[in-house]
């Protein structure tokens, strides 16, 4: 039992200093967070696509992946476009902010069915999500023998609470960024951050 208990909490430790790491999805879901929308099917979509990742990589499949450097050049050319062209969208919302107005159902639907999309594609487009989740968990989750999938359920569990905090607590933001130039400064964080990631996926591939 102690020995289980060490190797989530080994998994729990190891997942979350992976995932805390500032990028493209947690700037992205911060942003949701902030702004209330689709809150919990952006931390949804996180969290199961880590565990499906994680599960992979304990299972094996981590050797795989890094066998197809053409695929993941491809991914990264792909997600590097998608970053570039998410980055300037939030650089043109510093120069030109949008209106505060009260959206429409069909609006919110769109930007619901919007925000899907994207945390979708900066999930699967990333090609350091599965060097990350795949190759490195499942080779660290690979040591710990016949317990590692109760690594990878650590790391699984970490994933979900960051999402949820970093989601459903960015509300506590909302006092702070009720301001419309603090809203673009986020933008303007947002923006410099998918630029940046944007380029170097495109770099490396």
């Amino acid at each position: 039992m102690t020995a289980a208990l060490t190797t989530a909490a080994a998994g729990f430790g190891t997942g979350l200093s992976l995932i805390v790491a500032i990028g493209a999805q947690n700037a992205f879901v911060l942003r949701q967070g902030v702004r209330r929308e689709a809150v919990l099917a952006v931390v949804g979509i996180c969290a199961v696509s880590d565990a499906l990742l994680i599960a992979l990589g304990v299972g094996g499949v981590g050797a795989l992946v890094v066998a197809w450097p053409g695929a993941l050049a491809a991914v990264g050319w792909i997600g590097g476009a998608f970053l570039l062209g998410y980055g300037v969208l939030a650089a043109r919302r510093v120069v030109r902010p949008a209106g505060a107005g009260l959206e429409t159902r069909g609006e919110a639907v769109t930007s619901r069915r919007r925000a899907v999309l994207t945390c979708l594609a900066m999930t699967w487009l990333n090609p350091h999500v599965y060097l990350d989740t795949v190759f490195l968990l499942g080779s660290v989750a690979a040591d710990h023998g016949p317990l590692r999938w109760t690594f990878g359920l650590g790391a699984v569990l970490a994933s979900l609470c960051w999402f949820a905090v970093l989601g459903f607590g960015a509300r506590l933001l909302s006092r702070f960024l009720a301001r419309p130039t603090a809203w673009r400064v986020l933008d303007g964080l947002v923006a410099a951050t998918m630029i940046v990631l944007g380029c170097t996926l495109i770099a490396g591939s």
